[in-house]
């Protein structure tokens, strides 16, 4: 092998081992002592010591705003990968498919092995890829283990599971056998198979904030419930992930597409609920944090409520000062012809809390006959409880709107997590003195609607005790199960948001539903993201929940 020695050989070290516009040298591969890729991967080398390798490439990714290197595979029973980083090769890097000789330093970064510090890259054939080795998931972590830096086909079909760090960081999360669900949702999963079950595909990158944002469809988005089979890459494990870095272009399929508005209600009465995700005036809160952004937040809302067209709709989030709340109504209000018109509740204490519940309502399509809110210190935002009559006659009912203690902010004891989220034992206690208070006020015996984010999956304890007291969940008759969801958090879909009710209003309901304009949308879609998309989509990061009642 050619050695470079002095300042020439320094110099070509600092630049990555190559005169810059020379690229690897062509020859069969020099009889050098060669280190096996098996030994460096096994940690029977020590760090930071000059080294001799020979691989295949089995997947380029130079570049400043990508890996900066590439990935060697030698043997076939079983193969062993490596990473190589030399980012100076840019435009000068082997190709995929070449074997070549490296000399260079062994070190770990970030506890992954790799060969940096190039001093020497020789092409010495091209021999073609090897074939990818065949994977599927659920798979043990071992297995994974021993599969990293080898390039693995996955043969089955893939469901974009979550998309939070699409735009930050170029990933999805994708699962075998379909999307995951929270094991509090009352579904089979758990954590550990639900583990099993998922990968992250990445871009080759582990930049921030990529542009052009990857894997995207015609509309600028990528849905959970998309799917993709048959992908090809580089199985590595980084930033408590495995991921894949596809070798080829992956081919997504549009399973989850965009759904339309419900249909008109043709009569009956629509109820629904929607979490507004920090509804603030108040620029630079919790909301928004510039005007830009507040007008972008403000017509992707009334394009979220309008689509709705509920008679009655309960609102979270909506910043406690009543001009928020007035700003929304007018804003809602403009262009609508007076049937379609909305009025605000006045709410009697909305307590102290940054965020209030609240109730608009159609004056042409319901009566309002009274209001009430509860009072009692176990709730954070005071539950808001208007009595309603249809318009044109017919029986009273009343709605309340909720918004129970969040899974946020957990103490280091008391109230901490034990399986259902920090705060359960509170939520739980909301859910008990919403019943009891309900049944103090309850006039003539009328139904009453709890309406809200209930901040709790449907096998917790919190939407346990409600339906223990003979609520029932409106959209559970209408709905298979994966389709009711409202949240994905981590990956993980479940029903956070809720239209509950005794069997009396229950039995009344022709149609109810849960419009997924926000859950499975993209984070950079929203108001204060990279690219906003016009309309509903990703209004908040809540499902809008919404059901009809005979009138």
């Amino acid at each position: 092998m050619h050695r470079h020695t002095g300042i020439v050989g320094l110099l070509l070290a600092i630049l990555g081992g190559f005169v810059p516009g020379a690229g690897p040298a062509v020859a069969d591969c020099p009889g050098a002592r060669v280190t096996p890729l098996a030994e460096l991967r096994a940690g029977r080398v020590t760090e930071d010591r000059h080294v001799t390798i020979e691989g295949v490439v089995t997947g380029v990714f130079t570049g400043a705003d990508r890996l900066g290197g590439f990935f060697l595979q030698d043997g076939d029973t079983p193969p062993v990968g490596l990473f190589v980083y030399a980012p100076a090769l840019e435009g000068r890097e082997p190709k995929p498919g070449d074997r070549v000789q490296i000399a260079g330093r062994f070190a770990r970064f970030h506890d992954r092995p790799q060969v940096s510090r190039i001093t020497d890259l020789n092409v010495c054939a091209h021999e073609g890829l090897p074939r990818p080795v065949d994977l599927r998931l659920p798979q043990d972590a071992a297995r994974l283990a021993d599969l990293q830096d080898i390039k693995v086909r996955l043969d089955q079909t893939l469901t974009v599971t979550g998309n939070a760090e699409l735009g930050r960081y170029g990933s999805l999360r994708l699962a075998a056998d379909g999307r995951l669900f929270r094991s509090g949702q009352g579904t089979v999963q758990h954590r550990d198979s639900n583990m099993a079950r998922q990968m992250v595909l990445d871009d080759g990158s582990y930049r921030a904030n990529p542009q052009p944002i990857p894997y995207l469809d015609a509309d600028g988005t990528r849905r959970v419930g998309d799917q993709i089979e048959g992908l090809t890459g580089i199985l590595t494990h980084a930033f408590d992930a495995h991921r894949i870095h596809p070798t080829r272009i992956p081919v997504f399929r549009s399973a989850n597409p965009r759904p339309s508005p419900p249909a008109a209600p043709n009569g009956a009465l629509r109820l629904a609920t929607l979490n507004m995700e920090n509804y603030f005036l108040t620029l630079g809160s919790r909301g928004a944090s510039s005007r830009a952004e507040l007008r972008r937040q403000r017509q992707k809302l009334t394009a979220a409520v309008r689509g709705i067209d509920a008679d009655v709709i309960s609102l979270t989030e909506v910043e406690n000062r009543g001009r928020a709340l007035d700003d929304l109504v007018a804003t809602l209000n403009r262009g609508l012809p007076i049937r379609q018109r909305y009025r605000a509740v006045a709410n009697p204490d909305a307590g102290t809390d940054p965020i209030r519940n609240a109730l608009l309502y159609r004056p042409a399509r319901v009566t309002l006959l009274g209001t009430d809110a509860d009072l009692d210190p176990v709730h954070n935002r005071a539950p808001l409880l208007a009595w309603f009559r249809p318009a044109g006659g017919g029986d009273p009912f009343g709605v309340v709107a909720v918004h129970f203690k969040a899974k946020v902010g957990c103490p280091s004891e008391g109230d901490i997590d034990r399986g259902q989220g920090c705060w359960n034992e509170l939520r739980t206690a909301q859910s008990r003195q919403l019943l009891d208070w309900l049944d103090r006020v309850r006039r003539d015996g009328a139904p009453v609607l709890i309406a809200g984010d209930i901040n709790a999956y449907a096998a917790e304890d919190p939407v346990v005790t409600l339906l223990a007291a003979g609520k029932r969940d409106l959209t559970a008759p209408h709905l298979s199960p994966p389709d009711r969801y409202t949240y994905v958090f981590r990956g993980e879909a479940g029903q956070l948001d809720y239209l509950l009710a005794g069997p009396a209003l229950a039995g009344q309901v022709s149609r109810a539903g849960i419009w997924h304009i926000n859950a499975d949308e993209p984070r950079f879609l929203g108001f204060s993201g990279r690219t906003p998309a016009a309309g509903p989509w990703r209004s908040s990061d809540h499902d809008p929940v919404w059901a009809e009642i005979a009138n």
